[in-house]
């Protein structure tokens, strides 16, 4: 099955806002910026942007899918330059040269059930924010007793996560009686997430959606004003 999606009419360069001529790394850092900013837990669950931003989040990951890759984007560029021709660097053409049959865009791996979908862009985009979150000190590896290499939270992490909720950080600790508070965020929350096993990331996907949403703006605050310093 061929794919005719919007992300076509924009090109997946500008999507990232990136030239086609962006190395690798501008394209990483260009899908850092914009997941942040389109990220869906940015907004509260009932906000009526949720649905735009989800559908924007989507647009975002496919395009850094394709381009990430080194393989995708060679094989995403020539099939821009078969349809498109001489203009697929720039072409804001509602229908692509030859008409009928729409972009092969399921060459790129974009088929599959709405899970799966999802699970790949979740994927795609924890590995992403672990980076960031090291890259401000949110974050740092550590080896665990299998040998096997995880981001995990900094005390840094755990003071804005405390500052939110510390009450609600007891997903953590699921089956220890009594609340945490935020006074204890620290070390003890760093202790009992060790003991867990559980990776920077894993610990953001059990946070309740608010605090999500605050550790999500928190993050894109330091990025950008990281990338306006550069």
């Amino acid at each position: 099955m061929y794919y005719c999606l919007p992300m076509l009419l924009d090109c997946g360069y500008k999507i990232l806002g990136v030239p086609p001529t962006a190395t690798q790394q501008q394209i990483r850092d260009a899908y850092k910026r914009a997941s942040l900013r389109t990220h869906p837990d940015r907004v509260p669950v009932d906000s009526p942007d949720r649905d735009s931003r989800t559908r924007e989040f989507q647009r975002v990951n496919d395009a850094y899918y394709t381009l990430s890759d080194r393989d995708r984007r060679r094989d995403y560029d020539a099939a821009r330059r078969d349809y498109f021709g001489d203009k697929s660097d720039t072409a804001d053409e509602d229908i692509p040269r030859g008409g009928a049959g729409g972009f092969p865009w399921s060459s790129f791996d974009f088929g599959g059930s709405e899970p799966e979908r999802q699970g790949r862009d979740s994927n795609q985009f924890g590995s992403v924010f672990e980076e960031m979150l090291r890259e401000e000190g949110l974050a740092t590896d550590e080896t665990d007793e299998n040998g096997q290499r995880r981001s995990v939270p900094t005390k840094s992490f755990w003071s804005i996560v405390g500052a939110i909720s510390g009450g609600a950080l007891g997903f953590i600790v699921a089956n220890v009686p009594g609340a945490l508070a935020g006074a204890v965020a620290g070390n003890r929350l760093g202790a009992v997430r060790d003991a867990k096993g559980k990776s920077v990331y894993d610990v953001f996907l059990e946070l309740p959606q608010s605090d999500r949403t605050r550790l999500l703006s928190e993050l894109a605050a330091k990025v950008f004003q990281t990338t306006l310093g550069r």
